[in-house]
């Protein structure tokens, strides 16, 4: 079955920021936490943060009592009167309200201090809603639909307002109804550029796929929207939580389904929903095109395909740094990064089940398999390198540990409370810097060792490349990883940085690269083959870009790309040997 995943879709800015807030808090492991309210309408996000220990608070009542910790305020935001109460408590209050929402709570309070009275296009019984409301100064009226404007009261000084997940054709309707009854009324858009956003990218599905799916919480008003939406441009549309959810037997009659999810949705219940669409069999799909889509996923989930690209790419810097052409490294160089890639991923598998479902489960399912080809794939290593003389074999094998011990407390128990990193991987950012310097290593440095006559120039320049290629390649699988590791509290990259910048600066670093790999020639440092490596250092560029504007979701799909660039560079060199 193929998915066609919206532009749009999950955590909005709002969600996300209120999520980051509370999950940073829960990782410093301090006071008690207590949400006022659900933090966001979605049952599995909750279960998690409460298996964290954040307990909801749902009245003021429930306040009594609490003695010394802190309460967040959700992104719907609250009226100024419960945050009063609050406040009287004594607890911390930290405040999630989405800053879209917040704007809407300044719009109300300026022009009802104004004289103004003002109209509310919502549900009435939405927290966010009641919310904005409680700004207004007792002059406030909530509408649903054109039925509700005959009963609202007449007002000298009016304006309008919109829930932030208002549906904007309905929106556009109903300010069109209240014109005629308040010609002078005033207007304000204020629905989020998140919820049009989605909206828009829902309408887009229309005549380019047979059906829509889309995941998010029943009780959650965004989400809602997205099936109203869907159901006005006339395509059959499909409402789920989680992917139990899934009417397969409907789906399996047709041939192309998009998917879009509510922005309290989180990355990996999209991933979860859209790779079981993935695996329902359409009416044309061949067995043959089964097995060769299962056999991709294979690949990639299993690493098999990641150290293909660590071979590939150690054949390209040998090109680089003019070195003697030959496999033995580059086979070095596939069996070192896959079986390091397979121990840490049983070492480390803490964030897989919420950044990647399907590895999650790969994982559980191939459990003995990985584990007896990790292992094997060790043993070649170490034959592989002492073939190569003992100084290459040492210097492997304290690699190998070194792999090892990225995910084991080397800090003994009664330490790890007073001391906060007792592994290498809880140093800030220390994923993407340790697995770019170990490919660095491996495929660069380590040849060099039974090399007898080096060009140092070109080994430099063939360092520098494979180590900007293979941070980047990392950086960005943590930027796809975030909302996972910022729950089981990894501080990667764009956890300590955010995702902005970290996209800032792999675009410096590709370009930086990409100056050297072009001057350097011209400098006589390298041959011209430095210039074809440009090529990959471009498409993976195109990577980084594709992922920020959202032109490709997250997943299997954008795994397989980003890994393609270090087969790129590889075929590269063949034809340039060839050549």
């Amino acid at each position: 079955m193929k998915v066609k995943l919206a532009k749009a879709a999950g955590f909005c800015m709002g969600v996300r920021r209120a999520m980051e807030i509370v999950l940073t808090e829960t990782n410093k492991g301090e006071d008690p936490i207590y949400t006022f309210g659900p933090l966001i309408h979605n049952k599995q996000v909750l279960d998690l943060l409460a298996s964290k220990g954040v307990t909801v608070l749902e009245s003021l009542e429930d306040l009594d009592d609490k003695g010394e910790g802190m309460i967040v305020i959700r992104a719907h935001g609250i009226p100024p009167q419960e945050r009063t109460a609050i406040k009287e408590t004594g607890l911390k209050i930290i405040d999630a309200t989405c800053p879209r929402v917040a704007k809407v709570h300044g719009i109300i309070r300026s022009y009802t201090r104004k004289g103004y009275s003002g109209v509310i296009v919502g549900d009435r019984d939405h927290s966010e809603v009641r919310g904005l409301a409680g700004y207004g100064n007792d002059r406030m009226h909530v509408i649903e639909s054109v039925d509700d404007i005959p009963a609202l009261p007449d007002m000298g000084h009016a304006f309008v307002v919109a829930q932030t997940t208002q549906n904007e054709q309905t929106y556009r309707e109903l300010v069109n109804a209240l014109k005629v009854r308040f010609p002078e009324i005033l207007v304000f858009n204020t629905i989020c550029n998140a919820t049009h956003d989605r909206q828009e990218a829902t309408r887009s599905f229309a005549g380019h796929v047979d059906a829509v799916v889309v995941v998010g919480g029943y009780h959650s008003a965004n989400t809602q929207r997205l099936v109203e939406v869907s159901r006005e441009e006339g395509i059959p549309t499909f409402h789920v939580e989680t992917k139990e959810d899934l009417d397969k037997k409907s789906l399996s009659g047709l041939e192309r389904i998009g998917v879009t999810a509510g922005a309290s949705t989180p990355n990996w219940m999209i991933k979860d929903v859209a790779r079981e669409i993935e695996r329902i069999r359409s009416r044309s799909e061949t067995w043959l095109g089964s097995w060769v889509r299962g056999l991709f996923h294979f690949l990639v989930l299993s690493n098999i395909a990641v150290g293909a690209g660590a071979f590939f790419l150690a054949y390209a810097a040998s090109v680089i740094s003019r070195r003697n052409i030959g496999l033995l490294f580059p086979y070095l160089s596939f069996f070192y990064v896959y079986a390091m890639h397979v121990m840490n991923l049983f070492l480390d598998k803490g964030a897989s089940a919420y950044n990647d479902p399907d590895r999650a489960a790969f994982l559980r399912k191939n459990r003995r398999l990985l584990i007896v080809t990790g292992v094997f794939a060790t043993a070649i290593v170490l034959v592989l390198s002492l073939t190569a003389g003992m100084m290459t074999f040492l210097t492997v094998a304290a690699l190998c540990l070194l792999g090892a011990a990225y995910s084991i407390h080397l800090v003994p128990d009664r330490f790890q409370r007073k001391w906060h990193y007792s592994r290498i991987k809880d140093i800030p950012g220390s994923r993407s810097l340790s697995e770019a310097l170990a490919w660095m290593v491996i495929i660069t440095l380590v040849p060099l060792l039974s090399t007898p006559h080096i060009i140092w120039s070109a080994a430099i320049i063939s360092a520098l490349f494979v180590f900007m290629m293979s941070y980047t390649r990392s950086a960005l699988f943590d930027i796809f990883q975030v909302q996972g590791d910022l729950i089981v509290g990894a501080e990667t990259l764009p956890v300590t940085l955010g995702e902005r910048r970290t996209l800032g600066l792999l675009k410096i670093v590709l370009l930086g690269i990409g100056i050297v790999m072009g001057v350097s020639p011209v400098l006589g440092l390298v041959g011209p083959f430095s210039y074809i490596m440009l090529l990959p250092l471009s498409t993976l560029s195109f990577c980084v870009i594709a992922y920020e504007r959202r032109w490709i979701y997250p997943g299997t799909m954008m795994e397989a790309l980003v890994e393609a660039n270090s087969f790129l560079a590889g075929l590269l060199a063949l034809v340039w040997q060839a050549a």
